[in-house]
C-alpha cells in the first residue's frame, strides 16, 4: 500500500463531483442571465477555435477582440457572433475598457507573461491558453500577479473537464484497483508530409493555403507581434508557424507534453516529478524549425517507486492515450489527454495476451452514468460570477509548467535534472 498518497483524496474527488453536478444547472441559468463580458486577446488558431466556441456559450458575451493582424480580429468577431464587438490592435487598449470583465489570452507563448500580469493588474478575470509560461521565472512572476490581485484565473487545459479523470483517480489511489503504480505511458504521434508538415498550417489546424506575404505585412504589426522576442525582420515563417521557433514557444514540451502531464496531474495529483532525463531531435522534418519533431521525455516520482514516459513523435500514426500501469492491472483511457473521456481496466494476468491486443477489460468507465462537468469555458465563467478557484488555477497551471520545462532544461543540458521543491528551481540531478 502507498501510505505516502494524500489522504484527503477521497474527500476532495467527492466534492468535485458535487460541485460539478446538478448545481451547475442553476448557475448555468444565472450566467445566461448576466454573461460574462469577455475580451479575446489573440485570435490565430487557438482563437479562432474559442471565438467559434463562445459563439454557443450563453454564460458569455464578447465584447471585444484584440489581434496586431487586422484579419484575424474579423474573423474572430464573425465566430462570436457578436459584430459590435469592440475592435482593438494594443491589449492594454482592451485591458482598460471598463465593459471588458474578463480576457482570454491566445497568443504565442512568448506574450503571456506580460499579457497576463497586465490583466491582473487591470482587475480581470483571466483565461489564458497553455502553456503557462515559457521560463520559470516568467511562471513565478505570473503567479506572484495572480495571488496579488486575488484574480480569477484558468489555464486552457481540456482534460479537467471530463469526470472520468476523478474517478480514474479514485479507483488508483482509494481503491489501488490496479495495485501500486509504477509506470505511466503518454504520448503524441501523428503524422503528414513535407509539403504539409505539422504546425506548418496557415491561421487554423491544417489549412495550408498559404496567404500573399506582402499582403500579410501590409495587414500585420510586426514588431507588435514580437513584442518581447528578439527583434528580426518580418519572416513569415515565423509568424505563421511559430511552434517552430525557440524564441515564441517551448516546440512539444509546452504544446503537447503539457497537455499529456496535466491529464497525469488531473488523475493523481503528484505534483510535479523529481527528475527528467529528455532527449529530442529533428528526425525527418528538415525544414529550418528549431524545436525537435521527436521529444522524449521521462520523469521519475521517487518517493512513489514512480515512472511517467512522454513520447512525441511527429514522423507516425498512432494512438498513445494516457496508460497507468500497476502491479495488478492497467488502466487506459480512450484518447490523448485534452480528450480522454473514458477508460478500461485490465488484469494484469490478460493485459495483453499474445501481442495478439487487449482482452474483454474488467471494466469500462461509463459516461452517460457519471456526473456532468462544465466545460473548462463554463468552469471560468462560474468562477468568474463567484469567485470561486477554477479547476486548472494558478498553482496546478504552475506545476504543468514546472513539469513541462523540466524536459526543456534537460535537453539543452544535455542531461537529468531534478526539482527542487524548496528553492522552486530546476537543478542538475
Amino acid at each position: 500500500m502507498n501510505t505516502k498518497r494524500p489522504i484527503t483524496r477521497r474527500t476532495m474527488l467527492a466534492a468535485s463531483a458535487a460541485a460539478f453536478a446538478t448545481p451547475m444547472i442553476v448557475r448555468g441559468a444565472e450566467l445566461e442571465d448576466d454573461p460574462v463580458r469577455v475580451g479575446l486577446i489573440g485570435g490565430g488558431t487557438r482563437g479562432l477555435e474559442i471565438s467559434r466556441h463562445l459563439e454557443g456559450v450563453r454564460g458569455a458575451h464578447m465584447e471585444a477582440v484584440c489581434d496586431v493582424y487586422t484579419p484575424h480580429i474579423e474573423r474572430c468577431v464573425e465566430a462570436a457572433g457578436n459584430p459590435d464587438a469592440t475592435r482593438y490592435r494594443d491589449h492594454r487598449e482592451l485591458l482598460a475598457d471598463a465593459n471588458v470583465e474578463a480576457v482570454i489570452i491566445a497568443t504565442p507563448d512568448h506574450w503571456h507573461e506580460q499579457m497576463v500580469i497586465d490583466a491582473a493588474d487591470a482587475g480581470k478575470a483571466v483565461f489564458c491558453e497553455k502553456p503557462l509560461s515559457k521560463s520559470l521565472d516568467e511562471g513565478k512572476r505570473m503567479r506572484e500577479a495572480v495571488r496579488r490581485n486575488d484574480t480569477v484565473f484558468q489555464l486552457g487545459h481540456q482534460g479537467r473537464q471530463h469526470p472520468a479523470t476523478a474517478e480514474a483517480g479514485r479507483l488508483i489511489l482509494d481503491e489501488e484497483r490496479i495495485g501500486p503504480v509504477t509506470f505511466i505511458k503518454t504520448g503524441r504521434f501523428f503524422n503528414g508530409t513535407m509539403e504539409q508538415a505539422p504546425w506548418r498550417w496557415y491561421g487554423f489546424y491544417s489549412w495550408w493555403d498559404r496567404p500573399d506575404p506582402e499582403q500579410v505585412l501590409e495587414e500585420l504589426d510586426w514588431e507588435a507581434w514580437l513584442g518581447p522576442a528578439p527583434a528580426i525582420d518580418f519572416n513569415e515563417r515565423h509568424f505563421w508557424h511559430w511552434r517552430c521557433y525557440w524564441p515564441y514557444g517551448t516546440g512539444q514540451a509546452g504544446d503537447l507534453l503539457s497537455h499529456e502531464f496535466d491529464h497525469v496531474q488531473t488523475v493523481l495529483g503528484w505534483g510535479v516529478p523529481d527528475t527528467c532525463a529528455c532527449t529530442g531531435h529533428v528526425a525527418y522534418y528538415d525544414d529550418d524549425r528549431e524545436v525537435p519533431d521527436t521529444w522524449l521525455a521521462n520523469y521519475r516520482y521517487e518517493d512513489r517507486g514512480c515512472a511517467l514516459s512522454f513520447e512525441g513523435i511527429m514522423n507516425s500514426d498512432r494512438n498513445q492515450p494516457p496508460e497507468y500501469i500497476g502491479k495488478d492491472g492497467r488502466l487506459i483511457f480512450n484518447a490523448i489527454g485534452q480528450a480522454a473521456t473514458t477508460y478500461s481496466i485490465y488484469g494484469d494476468h490478460h493485459a495483453y495476451a499474445h501481442m495478439g491486443g487487449y482482452q474483454d477489460s474488467e471494466e469500462t468507465y461509463d459516461r452517460a452514468a457519471g456526473p456532468r462537468y462544465p466545460t473548462l469555458m463554463e468552469d471560468f465563467l462560474r468562477c468568474v460570477r463567484t469567485g470561486e478557484t477554477p479547476k486548472c488555477n494558478i498553482d496546478e497551471a504552475f506545476i504543468g509548467a514546472a513539469t513541462m520545462l523540466m524536459s526543456v532544461e534537460s535537453y539543452f543540458r544535455k542531461r537529468e535534472v531534478r526539482w527542487n521543491r524548496d528553492t522552486e528551481e530546476i537543478e542538475d540531478a
